[in-house]
């Protein structure tokens, strides 16, 4: 079922969407060569924990870490670790939280010190689908409005989108209906209604879109080519004026540019 908000509602959840960009923005500082995934979640959690809010995905379903943190061809769900970030590496961090009784969910990709010219592009690639998705987030479009653009745009771009996970609804609780594919047909799938809150999040791989599931931890998600992917993700709301995108990349953002 899927679950529409008012516009108090939707108001509290930007204002979750709105603390959970400056977190990942805190944790963004930290992203550099020498550091490792874990220290990154310990700072990440400890913002969110300090500023009154959850880190909804520890303990979900057993999963250990308030973030996903996942470098080069881990596509998501990575498991911080004591792995070191190095030189070159791309790194996305993705973290969902619960302010003041609302979700948000949202993600971005680093670049760890100076990236290849073809990661750079991957990244510059999925961040665009995500926009581009988000324009098609509109009363009266249907989710495979969604989908279908953030393929097309991949695809002629050279690349692959995941099949196996999606977005979702979001603001009540962090999976709700409906879900959110990254690839699909326009006009199908659910109507967009007024109300309605999504996580639009592209997978984007640089090579196949085949994916293969850790048998150790049951959670990361690689490529199964070892090509690297990107993930960005934004918390947006359907609205009668149009998309209303209720996380941020603007502290991200202020923060690579100044350093």
């Amino acid at each position: 079922m899927i679950l529409l908000k008012t516009k108090e509602e939707i108001a509290l959840i930007r204002d979750a969407g709105q603390l959970l960009g400056k977190c990942i923005a805190e944790v963004g500082k930290h992203v550099r060569p020498g550091i490792t995934t874990a220290y990154l979640d310990q700072i990440g959690e400890q913002y969110i924990r300090d500023h009154g809010a959850k880190p909804l995905c520890k303990g979900f379903e057993g999963f250990p870490s308030a973030f996903c943190i996942s470098v080069n061809e881990v596509v998501v769900h990575g498991i911080p670790s004591e792995l070191f970030l190095k030189e070159g590496d791309n790194v996305s961090i993705d973290c969902v939280i619960e302010y003041n009784g609302y979700v948000a969910d949202s993600s971005y990709t680093f670049a760890v010190g100076e990236v290849k010219p073809e990661v750079r592009r991957l990244m510059k690639v999925t961040r665009e689908a995500l926009y581009i998705g988000l324009d098609q987030c509109k009363v009266g479009n249907r989710v495979g409005d969604i989908s279908h653009a953030v393929q097309m745009h991949c695809e002629k771009n050279g690349y692959s989108v995941v099949r196996e996970l999606c977005g979702h609804g979001v603001g009540f609780k962090m999976h709700e209906d409906p879900s959110v594919p990254n690839f699909g047909v326009k006009g199908t799938g659910p109507l967009l209604k007024e109300g309605m809150v999504l996580a639009v999040e592209p997978m984007v791989c640089m090579g196949s879109k085949n994916v293969v599931f850790s048998k150790e931890d049951g959670w990361t998600c690689s490529t199964r080519d070892r090509k690297p992917a990107a993930h960005y993700e934004h918390t947006v709301a359907i609205t009668p004026e149009g998309p209303d995108i209720l996380t941020t990349f603007d502290f991200i953002e202020k923060n690579i540019k100044e350093s």
